[in-house]
């Protein structure tokens, strides 16, 4: 499902609004917005504006950015990092696959002006460990929105998430089913190196819970 059909794409974060171009037209699914990264920006967004005083907030820990190094991998237009620097998570490095890179750079230039920053960008093969040492692990943060679609790439994903997440970092991972057969396997490999904690669907941005989509927090065991 993507979000639309739609060459711009709009997404209001606290009092700022980004603006995404997409090329559904194009080969490489990482030029379209997929659901998932703006499920998973409303979600930090609703918990990291929480005020409450008498409910406790089970992600503050998480979501805490304070002096955090974080990655994406499979950025694609960079929504989920863009997302996350507005809601206080300023250093972050988004990365991609080379094919991908002129439309990720195209969107961080498009909101350079609400970002207030130019956000670092990276070339990263999940099958390349020079590329993954080359961004100085290990990361607090490793976010990740819809890269599981191809099961021939399941293995690379998981063994990346796992070199770069620190031991007590977490993997924000934006997930929806995309292949039966990668879905498969991704669970069963990422059970293996995380325990896995799934947002429940109602803690969710209320306007941002599609059905299909969820969230997820993983951590090394």
């Amino acid at each position: 499902m993507r979000f639309t059909d739609s060459p711009v794409v709009e997404l209001p974060v606290r009092d700022a609004v980004l603006s995404i171009q997409q090329d559904n037209g194009s080969m490489h699914v990482g030029t379209t917005v997929w659901p998932c990264s703006l499920v998973l920006v409303k979600f930090v967004e609703r918990w990291r504006t929480r005020t409450s005083s008498t409910d406790p907030n089970p992600y503050a820990a998480a979501l805490d950015f304070t002096n955090k190094r974080a990655v994406e991998i499979g950025a694609g237009c960079g929504v989920a990092s863009m997302g996350l620097h507005l809601l206080g998570l300023h250093d972050v490095v988004v990365t991609d696959i080379a094919p991908v890179m002129p439309a990720l750079k195209r969107n961080l230039k498009r909101n350079k002006s609400v970002l207030g920053k130019s956000l670092k960008t990276a070339q990263l093969y999940w099958t390349k460990p020079d590329q993954i040492n080359a961004l100085s692990p290990p990361f607090d943060l490793v976010i990740a929105t819809d890269v599981v679609y191809i099961e021939e790439s399941v293995g690379p994903l998981i063994s990346a998430m796992e070199a770069l997440v620190g031991d007590a970092g977490v993997v924000l991972l934006g997930y929806q089913i995309r292949s039966p057969e990668a879905h498969l396997l991704f669970w069963e490999l990422c059970c293996r190196v995380f325990d896995v904690q799934k947002v429940p669907h109602e803690h969710l941005h209320p306007d941002y819970a599609y059905e299909e989509a969820d969230v997820y927090m993983l951590r090394k065991l």
